[in-house]
């Protein structure tokens, strides 16, 4: 099984930036797929996540400025995020979650990191 998260970087406040999740090893279609973020010092916290159903949800921190999707046929989650602020600096992780009756089945990427600079 392989998360593998790109596309961050430095980005000036009120830039955008796409992050991508290729995942591999599993059935990509039936996970619900998540992105969370980590700022140094702080804990890992929700960012969005999107179920095998397609419905979405957000952190009230970036709900209208942060968008997930995700393409079943490339195996990918994106997470399109606009209007930055330097409070969004962190790493990026995305995960994939799925529970079925013989347990709960969880993965995490590596991260990518994202600055954002005032």
């Amino acid at each position: 099984v392989q998360l593998v998260e790109s596309g961050g970087g430095l980005v000036q406040s009120g830039g955008s930036l796409r992050l991508s999740c290729a995942a591999s090893g599993f059935t990509f279609s039936t996970y619900a797929m998540g992105w969370y973020r980590q700022a140094p010092g702080k804990q890992r916290e929700l960012v969005a996540t999107i179920t095998s159903g397609r419905d979405t949800n957000y952190a009230d921190s970036v709900k209208g400025r942060f968008t997930i999707s995700r393409d079943n046929a490339k195996n990918t989650v994106y997470l399109q995020m606009n209007s930055l602020k330097p409070e969004d600096t962190a790493v990026y992780y995305c995960n994939a979650v799925r529970s079925t009756a013989l347990g709960t089945q969880l993965y995490w990427g590596q991260g990518t990191q994202v600055i954002v600079s005032s």
